[in-house]
């Protein structure tokens, strides 16, 4: 395992995180932001494997809010976290919540890598609805980069958290990864350099545009990025509530990882619609692994990294307040 350098620039309002001398990602937590993200995210390469922010010559411009990493989810007392960004008019604003980051409580550089921080999901009137309570553990080698995730939400009053399909963690991808253009993307499908080839397989056995609403214990993102084979895998937790989680992977290049939207995926078949009474907590645990090479990922290599995730003294929470 390589050294892990974690820097942290007050000034500019985000901690950057290197392996072997070589930018990985960077967390960003500027007040030009809606939310905290992890932006931008290379591959051991150096390949860039999310989409530009803002987009770069020849990616999509959809959804505005698509930006790096992030956290959030579309129905918290009725505020929308997910889809807010810059793009929604000032007078609509009211309708949508901000995480703002106020504290980084912990860096630690070394074979891995560690940022622990605080944030508030708050309304337009700054009144806090949850807590959050993050830890960040990065990893790699040669081949492999790896973002472990362990969040813990804290309702401030009484929350409850709708189903609905916007969540919880997701990412936007580099346009190669995508599937397919976006149905309403004004970029040039025969934009040599960023040729759609991507292409979704689940725990469960899906492929393509069957991941969507399906539940599995992890999914992977893979495909051609110049000329080497990139693949992204987000592996959900044995303890996170609803699990295995449903996917929220869309062929456009949206990959996200959602177990609170389940009134949605089955088509109203069965419904989550959490709730947490103040001082109640909840603790997602993710983990995201970008490998490249002459190979994909294998099933046997993500269970494998899945076993070791399980396993991560660094990642132990509190479990949800009973």
């Amino acid at each position: 395992m390589d050294r892990v350098q974690v820097i942290k620039n007050d000034t500019a309002h985000k901690v950057d995180i290197l392996i072997n001398n070589q930018l990985f990602t960077s967390l960003c937590y500027q007040d030009s932001l809606e939310k905290p993200v992890l932006y931008p995210v290379y591959a051991a390469n150096g390949t860039l494997v999310t989409r530009g922010y803002p987009p770069l010559p020849g990616e999509p411009v959809d959804h505005p809010h698509h930006t790096g990493i992030w956290f959030n989810y579309e129905s918290v007392n009725g505020l929308d976290f997910w889809n807010n960004s810059t793009a929604i008019p000032e007078e609509k604003k009211s309708r949508y919540g901000w995480i703002k980051t106020d504290k980084i409580k912990q860096v630690r550089s070394g074979k891995e890598g560690i940022v622990d921080y605080h944030s508030n999901w708050t309304n337009q009137g700054n009144q806090v609805l949850l807590e959050e309570n993050t830890r960040l553990v990065f990893s790699g080698n040669n081949h492999q980069r790896i973002i472990d995730r362990v969040t813990t939400l804290t309702a401030n009053t009484a929350v409850f958290m709708k189903d609905v399909k916007d969540g919880l963690l997701g990412m936007r991808v580099t346009r190669a990864l995508q599937m397919y253009p976006h149905p309403k993307s004004k970029v040039a499908a025969n934009d040599t350099a960023f040729t759609e080839n991507g292409n979704y397989l689940s725990a469960a056995g899906k492929q393509g545009d069957a991941v969507w609403s399906s539940r599995a214990a992890w999914c992977l993102l893979y495909g051609k990025v110049g000329a080497d084979s990139v693949s992204i895998a987000i592996i959900d937790h044995s303890k996170n509530i609803n699990y295995p989680a449903f996917w929220h992977a869309r062929g456009y290049g949206l990959f996200a990882v959602n177990p609170l939207g389940e009134a949605v995926f089955t088509n109203g078949r069965s419904a989550l619609n959490l709730r947490l009474q103040k001082g109640e907590s909840l603790t997602f645990r993710y983990r995201i692994v970008i490998a490249n090479g002459n190979q994909t990922l294998l099933p046997e290599q993500i269970n494998q990294l899945a076993g070791a995730f399980e396993a991560n003294a660094l990642l132990q929470q509190p479990e949800a307040k009973k």
